[in-house]
């Protein structure tokens, strides 16, 4: 396994054990993600949102759910790799909600330096 794809896991082992240490290490100072990241199915939509830095990133990773994560494909080709993946999530219903989504880490100097998050909800999504 290339170096590329086993920070992508240790990346998606952070967010399924709830660690935010483990996820931001895994990024640059200035990481860009590109997403739609929202608690609401309507407004899930790529680029939606961008945030620059860890700080940013780390701020608005803490303290949401820990979701169940499935890495069914990594597509690895020169500074990327291209993740094809499930996973389910309580948002605070009780009831788990099934999603599905693609990620694009592109790397810089061993680290992901961008990060293009796409989400798509598989069931109806509580209000936040």
């Amino acid at each position: 396994m290339s170096s590329q794809k086993a920070m992508v896991q240790r990346y998606t082992e952070g967010f399924r054990s709830g660690d935010l240490a483990q996820i931001v290490s895994c990024l640059t100072e200035d990481v860009v993600w590109a997403s739609g990241r929202a608690k609401r199915r309507e407004t899930s939509l790529h680029g939606m949102k961008t945030l620059t830095g860890r700080d940013a990133f780390a701020a608005e990773a803490a303290g949401g759910p820990t979701p169940q994560l499935y890495l069914d494909r990594l597509i690895e080709e020169g500074d990327s790799v291209a993740v094809v993946g499930h996973g389910n999530v309580d948002m605070g219903s009780g009831e788990p909600v099934d999603f599905v989504y693609s990620e694009v880490f592109t790397f810089r100097d061993g680290l992901v330096g961008r990060l293009d998050t796409f989400h798509v909800w598989l069931g109806e999504v509580p209000a936040a």
